[in-house]
């Protein structure tokens, strides 16, 4: 009976923690956030890139034949099949998975803020080389340090995010990563659409130049701040991680949250190896969540969407610049979208989000491939004027569902579920998962489309059941846990993760 009370009396353990909403945590959280803008302004100028002729021209001047060839064929599909052009477009994300596990040896030993720091100097180099380039080599050297950037800032940003947050709004807090990534496309839409105007060069070095506004935005931002107490106290700088503490919680009575992080960064010294931990007892639930979400998130078809809006409006028959028009469409819709994800995330709950979400994608994705089918063939029928704004009207619904769900909430979940001597780890996982995926979507959409047709947007629905399956069954809801009781109020409580726990400390203790 003694064990049984112990299981089932978690009031000891399960404490409130007191934290205000201060103007420390919101100005750090405006500042980090911003890291979010240079992966998105990449995202959003990236598949205009590849459609502007004097681009092409300068870099891939047979991706531009074969572009002018296929024109004239009129093929709905497959007029922008290249591989030259999309490794352009994936060689960042490529960097991006295999720095980031340097950037969770950076994160744990130096800092979520010199981490940061790294990003942000990494992404303006990058910026500088892509913009001067005056060959491919240099081009494709200036996506490497761009996908540097980003495998840094996406590491320890949603961490530093979390970390800082109070548990009330953590969600809120985190989700601004993805809100800075909605801005960030839509800032790259619209310079796109505006530089493309210009006829010469000068119109795509200015568009790739511009990266450096976010990248010096970051920067200065990373600069600004104070590492998180959990990281300063995980690296032995007690009483700065204290100070720290009450700082960020506009209060001194910090001390139960204090020793909690105290308890959790002793447990986090002694890991030497973080990686082969997460294999192990506690840690592999979130794990698992981590990495289906990034799985997940990329199979809903929003990078296919987002990285190649130009080119699939294009082939659906519109003009020169209603691609680049209805990217910055559907760049507003996410932002809008996004917003309300700050909003709600932390009222309603992640779990609800992601089963409304489910339900949005996968209709609206069946509508356009219906559509698709019946009116667009591979040489003749471009859609009517009525059809194509269907496909917008859907395509703007896909967007706006991802949005407030997949998108900010994929970085958020495995954000705040590893405890900290595995979270550094566990992110560079999410990070390299989720740049993984990404990097085979673009690198594979072009070809999918000219093969699949409009069966792409049925695979892409069909993945969308899957992952809403996978969430009613098996994802908990994590709104209002403290980020250190995740385990014992979170994973030890799920009816299904809970067989994973390793309770040998909890059973010895009863036995004594």
């Amino acid at each position: 009976m003694g064990a049984a009370e112990f299981a089932v009396a978690p009031q000891p353990v399960f404490v409130e923690f007191n934290a205000k909403i201060t103007p420390v945590v919101i100005f750090y959280s405006i500042m980090v956030s911003t890291g979010g803008l240079m992966f998105g302004y990449d995202i959003g100028i990236s598949g205009g890139l590849t459609s502007t002729p004097s681009f092409l021209k300068k870099f891939f001047p047979l991706a531009f034949e074969m572009a002018q060839k296929r024109e004239k064929e009129n093929n709905n599909y497959c007029k922008y099949e290249n591989r030259g052009l999309q490794v352009f477009t994936s060689a960042l994300y490529l960097t991006a998975l295999t720095s980031t596990f340097l950037a969770s040896h950076t994160t744990r030993h130096m800092g979520r803020k010199r981490t940061m720091l790294f990003g942000g100097l990494f992404f303006i180099v990058g910026t500088i080389l892509s913009a001067a380039a005056s060959s491919y080599p240099i081009l494709i050297l200036g996506r490497i340090s761009l996908g540097c950037g980003v495998g840094f800032a996406s590491q320890a940003t949603p961490l530093f995010l979390s970390e800082i947050a109070p548990t009330r709004i953590r969600g809120a807090l985190t989700n601004l990563f993805q809100f800075n990534v909605t801005l960030g496309i839509l800032f790259g839409n619209f310079t796109i659409y505006t530089t493309s105007r210009l006829q010469n060069e000068w119109g795509w070095r200015l568009c790739l130049a511009l990266a450096g506004v976010p990248a010096l935005l970051f920067t200065v931002g990373t600069i600004l701040v104070e590492d998180t107490p959990n990281s300063l106290i995980e690296r032995g700088h007690l009483e700065r991680g204290k100070l720290a503490l009450i700082q960020i919680r506009g209060t001194d009575d910090i001390e139960a949250e204090y020793l909690e992080i105290v308890k959790a960064s002793r447990i986090a010294q002694e890991v030497e190896y973080p990686f082969a931990d997460l294999l192990m007892g506690q840690n592999g639930p979130p794990l698992v969540i981590a990495i289906m979400f990034q799985v997940f998130q990329q199979f809903t078809g929003i990078n296919a969407i987002m990285l190649y809006t130009p080119l699939l409006f294009k082939t659906l028959g519109f003009g020169n610049n209603a691609p680049l028009y209805s990217a910055i469409i559907t760049g507003v819709v996410n932002v809008l979208a996004t917003s309300i994800s700050i909003y709600s995330v932390d009222k309603i709950g992640r779990r609800m989000l992601l089963l409304e979400a489910g339900v949005q994608m996968f209709i609206s994705q069946t509508i356009i491939a219906i559509i698709l089918a019946l009116k667009v063939q591979d040489t003749t029928n471009t859609l009517s004027h009525g059809m194509a704004i269907v496909v917008v009207l859907m395509l703007c619904t896909f967007v706006s569902s991802f949005a407030w769900s997949w998108g900010p909430l994929g970085w958020l979940l495995p954000s705040e579920t590893f405890p900290l001597e595995t979270r550094s780890a566990g992110l560079s996982v999410t990070v390299c998962v989720n740049m993984m995926f990404t990097f085979l979507i673009a690198q594979s959409f072009p070809s999918m489309l000219c093969q699949m047709k409009f069966g792409i947007f049925l695979f892409f629905s069909g993945w969308v059941l899957v992952m809403s399956l996978f969430v009613f069954f098996l994802l908990p809801e994590t709104k209002g846990i403290p980020i250190e009781e995740m385990t014992e109020r979170v994973w030890k409580q799920h009816w299904f993760w809970n067989k994973f726990m390793d309770d040998g400390v909890q059973e010895s203790e009863d036995s004594d």
